[in-house]
């Protein structure tokens, strides 16, 4: 590595970053469909040709199921691969909407690297529009399945498979202006990669990809590896429903082994997930070593970072892979689905393992993490417009994310990268509906010495009568708060007043109806007790809480009127008092939908510090000022 030219490296660095960015442009600048070129549910990578992921701005899928099949040798320039496959995708790929395309990068007549790019499409067929099945049994029903082809040879596109896909797909038009933006999009990439090695040779631009995710590597382990003190902390969290059978508990179980002379120092193992769920909401996680869930987990150390600024400033490429051992529990759970178990709404899974990995490392550092973030959810409507064509609105809305040791949680954020909702004029102009209302769901925010950022709020009323589609979880399990912190609100959805269930494909909704949709609220972090009093009645002053959540669950007593809102001090310091004096709340709190599914059981095991973690509680509450009495 010191052989490198560090400026070089720069350089190189930059062009990576450059060249993503660029794909990523012109798919979202040429593509059809506005979850691809509106709502950006796209994701660019760059590999290097041992399939090393190079770049850090965003996960991406893989490469390993194409080199699998078509030998890096016989691969031509012009050349374009495509796959959906979730089983045969070496678990880069998660559900059948998601469609890869990977371009092979040459120099000198020999692939050097691979510019890659996967995104959410509209849909591939199925037994409902969206290709996502609620109540799926098999993967049969949710798509067309694709293994890895090559979609185009020599710069020539294969018209019969882009036939078998449009002919698969309710709306063919936008499945196949959006493959050809990410085709073209990638290919080029793939140009602009080809002018970086013919400008600098092969030898050097790879001698900078060693030296670049070697930077990752040591500045993982130097950071924040070692803020991890050694030992073992277990967590779980849970799906709650499947769209199969009625709501239950469905594990999702870290143990977390933390050894610093290990070569690979953290060892996560997934032993105690339960069994693969007869619904959609399994993950095909168990293939190439788990190098996908790796990089997809990683980037929760990054809230290990002495600063939010240093945090941002690091990216998760290939670096971390030396670092973390994945153990899988044997084939048939949620992380090890047997074929053909359906996987459409496995964000239930991998968007919780975030969390889980969250409340693992917040146990072991005693409670430097944020509480719970944020979880995904595609709500949307269908039907047919005022001249009979079909139409399908989808919408992924954000929401909160969880509060952290030094500062609340964001409002209304999106956990796919560069994602955001669907602009209100754009959707009116389109769709036989009117946006009544869109702002931020009052009192959703998890209460605590730093709150939860709030959710979304948004109404909508349908000029036309349609269908209404969602796939949701959160709806009766809360993001959960941590270190005295309390959990946010669930997600809601109503339709016409009638409450939905997290998981619907088909629920007719008439016109003049509204569709409301209230997303989750981030869990918060510490004591709400401590929260400074001016700052919750600047809260309430700015929407964000009422004064009746003010009183409940802060203790803060106001009075004038809400615009003014003035804190009674001597009332807020007694109502404190007499609310300390409650039984403590475990260290995470999931709310009070965690009963329901538990048989009346209070909070897990997991919930309560082990001795060895207690002791680490009350330096996180010297820390971020909170009250370390969790119990």
């Amino acid at each position: 590595m010191s052989e490198v030219d560090p400026v070089l490296v720069e350089i190189v660095e930059g062009t990576l970053a450059s060249v993503e960015m660029e794909v990523e442009t012109a798919i979202a600048r040429t593509a059809r469909s506005p979850m691809i070129r509106d709502a950006h549910d796209f994701r660019a990578g760059i590999h290097d040709a041992r399939l090393r992921k190079l770049t850090g701005r965003s996960y991406s899928a893989l490469v390993q199921p194409i080199v699998r099949d078509f030998p890096i040798a016989e691969m031509n320039p012009g050349d374009v691969f495509f796959h959906n496959d979730v089983y045969l995708s070496e678990g880069g790929i998660g559900h059948l909407p998601d469609l890869c395309v990977t371009v092979p990068v040459f120099h000198d007549g020999e692939v050097v690297a691979f510019v890659q790019a996967f995104g959410h499409h509209d849909d591939i067929g199925g037994a409902v529009p969206g290709s996502m099945p609620s109540r799926a049994r098999s993967a049969f029903e949710e798509g067309l399945m694709v293994p890895p082809i090559k979609l185009w040879d020599r710069g020539v596109p294969n018209r019969a498979a882009l036939t078998i896909m449009t002919r698969n797909s309710r709306m063919p038009d936008s499945l196949a202006g959006d493959l050809d933006a990410e085709c073209s999009a990638c290919l080029m990439g793939a140009r602009r990669l080809g002018e970086l090695f013919a400008r600098y040779g092969r030898a050097a631009v790879e001698g900078c990809f060693d030296a670049i995710i070697a930077k990752t590597t040591e500045t993982f382990r130097r950071e924040l590896l070692s803020k991890i003190p050694e030992g073992v902390h277990v967590w779980e969290d849970y799906a709650e429903h499947d769209g199969v059978e009625e709501p239950r508990l469905h594990a999702q179980r870290i143990t977390l082994t933390v050894d610093h002379s290990a070569e690979r120092p953290l060892v996560i193992d997934f032993t105690g997930t339960s069994p693969q769920a007869k619904g959609p909401i399994n993950h095909a996680g168990d293939y190439a070593g788990g190098v996908f869930l790796i990089k997809w987990l990683a980037p929760i150390l990054r809230n290990l970072a002495d600063t939010p600024e240093r945090m941002a400033e690091l990216d998760v490429n290939e670096g971390v892979v030396p670092l973390i051992e994945m153990r899988f529990p044997g084939k048939g759970t949620l992380l090890t689905p047997i074929f053909p178990a359906p996987t459409n709404a496995r964000t239930f899974v991998i968007l919780r393992l975030l969390g889980v990995l969250a409340g693992a490392l917040a146990k072991a550092t005693g409670g430097r993490m944020p509480a719970d973030q944020e979880t995904i959810r595609y709500t949307g409507v269908y039907g047919e417009d005022e001249e009979g064509r079909p139409y399908l609105m989808r919408e992924v809305l954000g929401g909160g994310s969880g509060g952290r040791w030094y500062a609340d949680g964001e409002d209304t954020i999106h956990i796919v990268p560069d994602s955001r909702n669907i602009p209100v004029e754009f959707a009116e102009a389109r769709w036989p509906f009117r946006v009544e209302r869109l702002g931020l769901a009052r009192d959703s925010g998890g209460p605590g010495l730093y709150r939860g950022g709030l959710g979304y709020d948004k109404h909508i009323r349908m000029l036309r009568d349609a269908s209404f589609m969602s796939i949701a979880d959160r709806s009766i399990l809360a993001c959960w708060g941590v270190n005295g912190g309390r959990a946010g609100r669930p997600f809601l959805v109503t339709v016409g007043g009638r409450e939905m269930e997290g998981l619907v494909d088909d629920f007719p909704v008439r016109a003049g109806e509204i569709v409301r949709v209230r997303t989750t609220g981030g869990g918060g972090w510490g004591s709400p007790y401590d929260r400074d009093p001016e700052v919750v009645a600047a809260d309430v002053r700015d929407g964000k809480v009422s004064p009746e959540g003010a009183r409940a669950d802060y203790g803060v007593v106001l009075d004038g009127p809400p615009d003014r809102p003035r804190v009674d001090a001597a009332a807020t310091e007694a109502l404190r008092a007499e609310l300390r004096a409650a039984p403590a709340v475990p260290f995470f709190d999931r709310g009070p939908g965690y009963p329901t599914l538990s048989g009346g059981e209070p909070h897990a095991d997991v919930d309560l510090l082990d001795p060895d973690d207690a002791g680490n509680a009350g330096n996180a509450g010297g820390v971020g000022g909170a009250d370390s009495r969790t119990g």
